[in-house]
């Protein structure tokens, strides 16, 4: 649980930045509210993710662990005196994998949440493509030679349920199919199936816009596990522990050791 080494690079490629009043962060370089706090404390200017468009205000400009298309790249180094690239590798390499599928003249499917900033980054770059995040949004896509990839975080479960949509609404395409969920996902949803066995309700930490916290809850509401997404200790209620003897602890990628920790003592204190 807790940062992948993505995440953690990014932030300590950040937070060794000597000059944060020239660098404009493209979005949030993670999803997490005390993350970003310490770097607008620390000088940094930062654009919505909904808000990417257009000149930064700052003469340098920092791209998050998420990435951005290479389209997008481009524009910014022209803007720009120069870029400081914190995207994880294992979303670069999903990237490639993306215009890959695209030169072999597949429609590509990103199985992943529509307007995610990884999946735009990810469909930024071919000529057409659809982003789907559960079986129901799966279409019969009129193309005869399909490629599908995977948001980096999305739950493996998930990924097999909606290749299998797409297979059966488009019988009778070249599907091409290439698992780029990252080894932290799949790690910490599979430490998900022995927890829920475990514990009578769990406690999964991590920032409101977190793709894979949200997916994290969601695994263990499915296992049948009750599940309290919290932030940090203050999210913490005692109503919600009433009866329970028992509690799991998780955390998204993107939530620190030390805010984890602090759920951790809140928690105990409450046994207590």
């Amino acid at each position: 649980m807790g940062t992948c080494f993505g995440v953690r690079d990014a932030l300590e490629r950040a937070f060794a930045e000597q000059d944060p009043g020239t660098v404009t962060i493209w979005g949030e370089l993670v999803h997490n509210p005390a993350v970003l706090a310490r770097l607008r404390d620390a000088g940094f200017d930062s654009r919505a993710e909904r808000a990417r468009g257009g000149r930064p205000s700052r003469p340098r400009v920092l791209i998050t662990a998420h990435g951005v298309s290479n389209r997008e790249r481009a524009r910014l180094e022209a803007q720009t005196e120069g870029l400081i690239d914190t995207t994880c590798p294992l979303v670069k390499k999903a990237h490639d994998v993306a215009l890959e599928l695209a030169a072999e003249g597949r429609h590509v499917v990103v199985i992943g949440r529509r307007g995610h900033v990884e999946v735009e980054g990810l469909l930024g770059d071919v000529p057409h493509g659809d982003a789907v995040a559960s079986p129901s949004e799966v279409a019969h896509y009129p193309y005869p030679r399909l490629g599908v990839l995977c948001q980096t975080t999305t739950p493996p479960d998930e990924v097999a349920a909606v290749l299998r949509e797409i297979r059966a609404l488009n019988p009778s395409a070249d599907v091409r199919f290439v698992d780029t969920v990252c080894a932290p996902t799949r790690d910490r949803q599979e430490a998900l199936q022995e927890l829920a066995g475990e514990v009578e309700l769990a406690v999964v930490v991590g920032g409101r816009n977190s793709n894979n916290t949200a997916a994290l809850a969601a695994t263990l509401e499915k296992l049948g596990c009750r599940t309290v997404r919290v932030e940090g200790p203050d999210d913490l209620r005692v109503g919600d522990f009433v009866g329970v003897t028992r509690v799991g602890l998780t955390a998204g990628t993107s939530t620190l050791d030390a805010t984890i920790d602090a759920v951790e003592a809140r928690l105990r204190s409450m046994g207590a």
